[in-house]
């Protein structure tokens, strides 16, 4: 997070504050149970709970503002009016001034399935070219992304963002917030399909982030989804393809099975011809794709093969619920 002052608050979020000098250092957070000293904690109205009665126990708790849609007695405010919008907002303009002032690049991700796999395999792959940023849990719509963006500094280099959505136009919105450097599709599926009313919906809805690729940005598709190949014809500029079959750029050769329901292969890159033995840590032969769709984008990155391959080979399952082994004292896995 850069520091922020309430004046620069208010002018990205076209609100109004009677603090203008408060400086906000800390992270920003909408769980009043998360504050740190010197945060900011954004009020929202839930489904269930209204942030703007918490907001005086997080200012209790260290934040030194809160973003809400009213005046609150003795809490220094940014008053906006909508505090979702202006969450979104806040991010697109610290976005903005961080292309401006350092290197960093944005990498989204989205697909029916295995988002939140390929974003964590994708933190420790490009970590050892910089600082990299990648959301905390599945924070992948309209709060849980801005959230994100704000965690960034002048410091990241890579800002790994996972776009998820249940309608159309959500994508558009989300990539709006913050343009996609390196996008990524991986598959279109069934999920949410009630929502969109069929297949050919999900993946329109999928294509929008190929869409928020700015120019001369990197489309990275997956050529084992027909519906998602398909989608290059969208791509401003270059377009990457991950899969195994033949044709694909970056490639799965002699997928096998390892012990415990892990994968093997051989990545290789056929643009240099490069290649290097993989052994997931992760379990499941679906999560080959996955891994396939952040070596596509390491490799663009500018890492080379063999890193790429030692690094999937090392990468630990980061988020719980996802093909998650336990191995009980009796010896029953």
């Amino acid at each position: 997070m850069i520091d922020l002052t309430a004046a620069d608050i208010a002018a990205a979020t076209a609100g109004s504050t009677d603090v203008p000098w408060v400086t906000v250092t800390a992270t920003v957070v909408t769980d009043s149970r998360q504050v740190e000293s010197g945060s900011l904690f954004v009020a929202i109205a839930g489904e269930h709970t209204n942030g703007h009665d918490h907001a005086q126990a997080a200012v209790r708790a260290g934040a030194v503002l809160v973003l809400a849609d009213h005046e609150i007695p003795g809490v220094p405010v940014v008053v906006v009016e909508d505090t979702t919008a202006a969450l979104g907002r806040l991010a697109a303009d610290v976005l903005r001034r961080l292309r401006e002032d350092s290197a960093i690049t944005v990498v989204a991700v989205t697909g029916s399935v295995g988002k939140t796999t390929t974003k964590d395999l994708l933190a420790q792959v490009l970590d050892r070219s910089g600082p990299t940023i990648v959301p905390r849990a599945s924070f992948n719509n309209e709060v849980g992304l801005p959230l994100t963006v704000l965690e960034a500094d002048r410091s990241t280099r890579f800002l790994v963002l996972e776009m998820g959505a249940n309608h159309l136009g959500e994508l558009s919105y989300l990539t709006s917030l913050a343009p996609v450097d390196i996008g990524v599709v991986l598959v279109v599926g069934q999920a949410h399909v009630g929502e969109f009313g069929g297949i050919e919906a999900v993946a329109q809805a999928k294509s929008e982030l190929v869409r928020g690729i700015v120019p001369g940005g990197v489309a990275v598709l997956n050529a084992d989804d027909l519906r998602v190949k398909d989608m290059a014809v969208l791509a401003p500029g270059e377009v990457v393809t991950f899969g195994v079959v033949r044709g694909a750029t970056v490639r799965a050769d002699q997928v096998r099975l390892l012990p415990g329901g892990r994968a093997g292969f051989v990545l290789s890159d056929t643009r240099s011809g490069a290649t290097a033995p993989v052994e997931l840590q992760i379990v499941g032969v679906h999560n080959v794709n996955n891994a396939l769709a952040a070596a596509a984008v390491a490799l663009q990155a500018g890492l080379n093969v063999a890193d790429v391959a030692a690094s999937l080979s090392s990468a630990r399952a980061l988020s719980p619920h996802r093909m998650q082994v336990t191995e009980r004292a009796d010896g029953v896995t």
